[in-house]
């Protein structure tokens, strides 16, 4: 923009060699240039580093205020904590806060790295507020406001983004939408080093990059926040307010703050002659998005939606051009209309914070059911998986003592405890309740569209339920005491168990992925171990199918100390063992325990995998289950010398998939489970196992189902008579279309009592997504190890259509099925989608650990 700027504060182009707007700043750039405006001007800049990359690239933000504002920081951050501690304020305390802090907005860019302009715009606005001179609007933000710059939230993805449009950049560059420059190489720049979507990551925090956001984000407290991205080339500029549905747990304030930002931003764009809409494609419910967790922490947050050049000039379909600096100026201008908002708004700002953070407080008090109770006593260690991640985010957790006894119910390895009446307590209950209800006028009017054949507007999962997906138990309680509770620490180690007398074996009991882990760091330090297919007893204990008992004979002296010092790294269970005789079920030198060995896993990897789930895969055994993973590339596995690995993962794929494999390829999977190989599929490779091209897999794909008969083609060709809208729609009824699109629902699946590979499980929940139902395997081809539950009790949380939850019953989730002297095992929908689907990572455990040692030992029929 025009205007009067201070000489030293330097430009991009002095620092880095170009203009904004000119080139793509890489990401080693984007810190350089902070740092020099830093050194230019430390009285009203701060870069501040909050975490480390998974490739080791720092990730930091800019703290830009005026010389005032800086000198004080602290006391500032201290005035916005107490405004958002959910405490009561006297009128003149809250008033006098009000007056002396400014506003802190956080403004995010690039979270995908390959959404290119949002960084650059960032560097725009830091320059901008720190050279201008004798501009009314920047003084004014200065005055009112902390801006927090993180310019760069995906250094990685952004990384891999740059390289691979370099290396197809020529003379210049490229307006065509199929030129290599805008065709990028699998994985694309979207996702982060470990190949994930960080902006579905933020209550899950998986990610050491979000987890680090997560923890400066709460030592702000941001009024405000920004979460700058690009969508498609031929799309406009998106900003709020946001489309329907709204979560339930946004308040009528925030969406009134959304409409008066909005209003302000449409002005400026009008102004200036940009393009723009609101109220469509991009929604306010689920709560993993970077502008859904720091609503529901009561900010005004908002997404930002530029049409991507996705490189330097990109030709819409409309005929126009758009270049990469068009979309950093764009923008710029939408945060630097948001920051006059902010600064306009800052004394209601505040106050609506404040308000915000102290309603949860007092609805939680007024709860029929103020407090969250968490059972150990079953998956303990996803339960305190659970507490500690929630503690991570700033919602207050504590520790009860063992034995106990809440709401007339026995705690006897004690409990976790959240009380709804705290600062954070509408982020509780959003993550904590079963269900999330969505807008009831808006369902019908998705069921409406349904029946037009128009696609329906759900933008994401209708179910996320934490304590659902880990698997764990957790009750209601209206009054309990507060005695004997202590905080939980996000990073505290969780306390192991050690029970039991004497050391002529140690027992793990199958009860969780913690205990799953434990065995594998056991088998990766030399120890021997053996599970067992069938739950015994010993002095009055069940262990259940799936223990894995480590015998003190052929194993080192200091086995306890060893296997304790595992437990205690992990927060698991260790049962010491003082005989080997046993009053019910095998005894350990039967053949219903076979011996574990620590398994060689190689996983599909590159084209024609989804990039998201590969990703999500790998995360999963590597550091949940600690199990290294060999990725080799689809179009690798042809050639691959897979006999040197004891499981193959498939994850979900794409279409290109099968051209990348190939014939070759699909031999290499045949024979690979003919010599004895265990191969695992997720989801969409399901498919492909079941395929005729492939074979190995004796299910098919159902098409959808419907109460009216198909007409025939020759019926179809024949003059008819139409007698009702029921015939009508008969008649146009596509009768090979495939089930309706879940957008993903938790549901609840029934394991077979008796096969051991559903060891640890009675029944546990999955999330459904997608549009592929399996016919159940025969009896005389294999197993389904694990099915949907009956119509009546599918649904665990989120919303399924009618025509999908009576299909979906008792289908099968998990197949197992002989091949040769291998075995297939088939997920019909993905474990481990986004890293949390927690309760199912003993199943994942028992495919890929389990499983080798039963194909190995011939008793995995």
């Amino acid at each position: 923009m025009a205007g009067n700027f201070d000489p030293a504060i330097p430009s991009l182009e002095e620092t880095v060699g170009h203009r904004l707007g000119e080139k793509i700043t890489r990401s080693e750039d984007i810190l350089t240039y902070l740092q020099a405006l830093e050194r230019a001007a430390p009285d009203r800049v701060r870069l501040v580093t909050y975490a480390q990359s998974w490739q080791g690239r720092p990730l930091f933000y800019a703290i830009i205020a005026s010389p005032e504002t800086m000198a004080r920081l602290d006391a500032v951050k201290g005035d916005l904590a107490r405004l958002g501690s959910g405490q009561a304020l006297s009128g003149s305390e809250q008033a006098e806060i009000i007056r002396r802090t400014p506003a802190a907005v956080w403004l995010g860019f690039g979270v995908h790295g390959d959404e290119i302009t949002p960084s650059d715009s960032g560097l725009a606005l830091a320059y901008h507020l720190l050279a201008s001179q004798g501009d009314a609007l920047v003084e004014r933000i200065m005055a009112n406001t902390v801006v927090i710059i993180d310019p760069n939230q995906n250094p990685d993805g952004r990384a891999r983004f740059i390289h691979g449009f370099t290396e197809a950049l020529g003379i210049v560059p490229q307006a065509d939408r199929f030129a290599a420059e805008h065709d990028q190489p699998w994985p694309g720049g979207r996702f982060n080093g470990y190949v994930f979507d960080m902006n579905r990551d933020w209550f899950a925090m998986t990610q050491p990059e979000t987890r680090g956001r997560v923890a400066a984000y709460l030592d702000w407290h941001p009024v405000v926040f920004v979460d700058s991205h690009e969508m498609g080339g031929d799309e406009t500029y998106f900003f709020p307010p946001a489309a329907e549905p709204f979560n339930p747990l946004i308040t009528d304030a925030q969406k009134a703050s959304h409409d008066r930002f909005g209003r302000n931003r449409g002005a400026w764009f009008d102004r200036l002659g940009i393009a723009y809409f609101t109220r469509e494609i991009f929604d306010a419910f689920y709560p993993g998005y970077g502008d859904m967790w720091p609503a529901l922490n009561g900010a005004i947050a908002k997404t930002f939606e530029q049409g991507s050049p996705r490189g330097l000039v990109f030709a819409r379909r409309n005929g126009d051009l758009l270049t990469f600096e068009e979309g950093v100026f764009n923008n710029f201008i939408a945060s630097l209309a948001t920051l006059e908002t902010a600064a306009n708004e800052k004394d209601r700002l505040l106050t609506e914070y404040a308000a915000y953070r102290r309603s949860a407080v007092t609805e939680g008090e007024r709860a029929a059911e103020r407090y969250y109770v968490i059972d150990l006593a079953q998956r303990r260690g996803q339960a305190e998986r659970l507490g500690r991640t929630l503690a991570a985010q700033g919602i207050a957790v504590s520790r009860a003592n063992a034995g106990v006894t809440f709401c007339g119910r026995n705690y006897p390895a004690g409990a976790l405890v959240i009380d709804k009446a705290q600062g954070a307590g509408r982020l509780a209950r959003a993550l904590l309740e079963p269900q999330i209800a969505l807008p009831a006028d808006f369902m019908v009017r998705q069921e409406e569209r349904r029946k037009a054949g128009l696609p329906h507007e759900l933008y994401d999962v209708t179910a996320w339920s934490m304590p659902l997906m880990e698997g764990v138990s957790v009750a209601g309680c209206r009054n309990l005491s507060a005695a004997g509770l202590t905080r939980v620490a996000p990073d505290s180690p969780p306390p192991a168990v050690l029970s039991g007398q004497g050391d002529v074996a140690y027992a793990v009991p199958w009860t969780d992925a913690v205990q799953a882990r434990i065995v594998v760091a056991a088998l990766q330090a030399g120890l021997t171990g053996s599970a067992t297919d069938e739950a015994f007893t010993q002095g009055g204990r069940e262990f259940g199918k799936g223990t894995v008992v480590f015998p003190r004979a052929g194993n080192p002296d200091d086995l306890g100390a060893q296997l304790r010092a595992i437990a205690a790294g992990h927060g698991g269970e260790i049962a010491s063992l003082p005989t080997s005789w046993v009053e019910r079920g095998p005894n350990f030198g039967s053949s219903a325990f076979v011996r574990l060995t620590a398994p060689r896993i190689a996983m599909a990897w590159d084209d024609g995998t989804s990039p998201t789930e590969a990703g999500a895969a790998r995360w999963t055994l590597e550091h949940k289950l600690g199990l290294p993973v060999t990725p080799i590339r689809v179009r690798t596995l042809r050639s691959a010398q897979l006999s040197d690995y004891d499981v193959l993962v498939l994850p979900e794929v794409s279409g290109r998939f099968s051209a990348a494999l190939g014939s070759a390829g699909a031999g290499a999977l045949k024979e690979f489970t003919a010599r004895g190989g265990v191969l695992v599929s997720f989801g969409s490779a399901t498919g492909v196992l079941a395929s005729e091209e492939v074979g190995l897999l004796s299910t098919v794909t159902e098409k959808a189902w419907t109460e009216a008969e198909a007409v025939s083609d020759e019926a179809r060709r024949k003059g008819t008579r139409l007698g009702s809208l029921d015939e009508y729609e008969a008649m146009i009824a596509d009768p090979e279309a495939a089930p309706e699109t879940v957008p993903g629902t938790l549901v609840r699946v029934e394991a077979d009592p008796d096969h051991w590979l559903a060891a640890g499980y009675d029944r546990a929940i999955a999330l459904v997504s997608g549009r592929t139902i399996f016919r159940p395997l025969g009896r005389a081809d294999g197993a389904n190890v694990l099915r949907f539950a009956d119509a009546g009790e599918l649904v665990a949380s989120g919303y399924l259509w009618e025509e999908s939850r009576l299909q979906l019953a008792y289908k099968p989730f998990l197949m197992a099925e002989n091949r040769g002297q291998g075995l297939v095992i088939a997920f019909t929908q993905s474990p481990v989608t986004r890293g949390y689907l927690g309760g199912l990572d003993l199943l994942v455990a028992n495919a890929v650990l389990t499983a080798p040692a039963r194909v190995k030992a011939g008793s995995a029929r």
